[in-house]
């Protein structure tokens, strides 16, 4: 069966618009409590929580209706990270996990994330089983069967009281300045009252959220705005988010921005120097940049790629034996310690490695040698996406120079966009590929359904 609402991180849309209407998400709620498996005689226990966009409390609400009538159990958490939910499906022994957030999209989007027992992201079988139950979702649980709905926002304490079990008992960021940007999301309160309770001194911006704010200008989408901070504040390191809190890059005093691949060398490199990186492999996506696979090569630890989404980065995981992964765009899987990509723990082990080394980041990260990239987004094509993926795919072939770089193509998971990203040995070529690409999808965007890309 394929996919029709589900993409790689659960269902998204445009507010208002199909299937983003509340009617949907109840009948998606209604839907997923009849998939959840319970012990006998006991009722599907859920945890919910959101970020901060307008639509938030409409759809949580619809949501939790569903839940209810399909007689689940409903923890709501109230505006709460993503990592941070998931961890607590972990500890509570949920049986799942959802949240109502677009991430890093804008506020007129929304979405619904999806996390099955133990905190991941709920598998495959089970999104193409609550598909299948949306047309009939079955009777509404009667009388005492009916779910009841809990406000829990006091959990979140479990979450951080983890948090600080991760560290070092002497961890303290006393003396350190941070710049943290929480771009106006679901981590607003959490994170800079957590890094000030370590003893940091916090410039905090992006933390005034109104709902329609929301990675506005702000994040990890947008990290000048932190590097403005840090320039102007004398910050000693800039942290920035995306809105629920699962992403994040770094701005060091020097201005230059650390993303999720330089991230991921500065956590392997140090693993494996301490003899604590493991067996498996470090696993990024394709999207990751060649320098990173050859430093890590280099130092003897084996990298692997899989396709772009934390989903199936953290299957390779899994799959190899691996503990550590993530995305260039900041979301890092650090599995001994949380189910899903968590930025604030990523900060965290990030600064007990500052902290331990008494090393700048940018000293940390001097060995670490990028090829020239470009990532591009250009709106969908009018066509099918059984008609784009061919045509994808041999404009990938057309433009790709083994000799002098690669192109990739993909159809983006969470909003109407083909991703381009271009890299190669020259700046030059990899600006002339891109800029041809782009056109070439422009050019198609506005020509006839049924035309073939010039």
């Amino acid at each position: 069966m394929s996919r029709r609402y589900f993409g790689t991180d659960g269902v998204r849309g445009l507010v208002g618009r199909p299937p983003l209407e509340p009617l949907f998400v109840t009948r998606l709620g209604r839907a997923a409590a009849g998939v959840l498996k319970a012990a006998p005689g006991r009722s599907p226990r859920v945890l919910l929580g959101r970020d901060t966009r307008a639509s938030g409390d409409l759809f949580a609400a619809a949501l939790s209706a569903g839940l209810a009538a399909g007689g689940a159990m409903v923890l709501d958490l109230g505006v709460v990270p993503t990592p941070a939910l998931a961890l607590l499906v972990r500890l509570l022994g949920a049986d799942a996990g959802f949240v109502v957030s677009a991430s890093h999209n804008p506020y007129d989007h929304n979405g619904i994330k999806c996390l099955g027992p133990g905190g991941t992201k709920l598998d495959d079988e089970r999104e193409l089983a609550i598909e299948r139950r949306l047309s009939r979702p079955g009777p509404m649980a009667t009388a005492a069967a009916v779910g009841r709905i809990r406000a829990e926002e006091l959990l979140i304490e479990r979450y951080l009281d983890h948090l600080r079990n991760c560290l070092p008992p002497d961890f303290s960021l006393s003396g350190w300045h941070l710049a943290v940007d929480t771009a106006h999301g679901a981590s607003y309160a959490l994170v800079p009252a957590f890094l000030r309770s370590l003893g940091a001194r916090v410039t905090a911006l992006g933390d005034r959220p109104d709902g329609c704010n929301i990675n506005d200008g702000c994040g990890v989408l947008h990290p000048q705005a932190v590097r403005e901070a840090v320039r102007t504040s004398g910050a000693d390191l800039g942290v920035t988010f995306d809105g629920d809190g699962d992403r994040v890059h770094f701005v060091t005093a020097a201005g230059t921005v650390v993303d999720g691949d330089a991230i991921l060398y500065l956590l392997a490199t140090d693993a494996s120097e301490r003899g604590a990186l493991g067996p498996g492999p470090v696993v990024g996506t394709v999207m990751s940049n060649l320098g990173l696979e050859e430093a890590l090569t280099g130092r003897g630890i084996r990298f692997l790629r899989s396709a772009v989404g934390d989903r199936y980065v953290l299957e390779a995981l899994l799959r190899e034996g691996g503990t550590l992964g993530g995305e260039n765009s900041g979301h890092v899987l650090l599995l001994e310690d949380s189910p899903s990509g968590d930025g604030l723990l990523v900060a965290l082990r990030l600064l007990e490695i500052l902290h331990r080394r008494g090393r700048s980041l940018d000293d940390l990260l001097s060995d670490l040698r990028r090829y020239p990239q470009r990532l591009v987004n250009v709106p969908l094509p009018p066509l099918s996406r059984e008609e784009l993926v061919p045509v994808l795919g041999d404009l990938e072939r057309r433009l790709h120079d083994g000799a002098q770089g690669r192109v990739l193509l993909r159809l983006s998971g969470t909003e109407p966009l083909v991703r381009v990203m271009v890299e190669g040995r020259t700046a030059e070529w990899v600006e002339t590929t891109a800029e041809r690409a782009r056109a070439i999808l422009s050019e198609l965007s506005s020509s006839p359904p049924g035309a073939s890309p010039t």
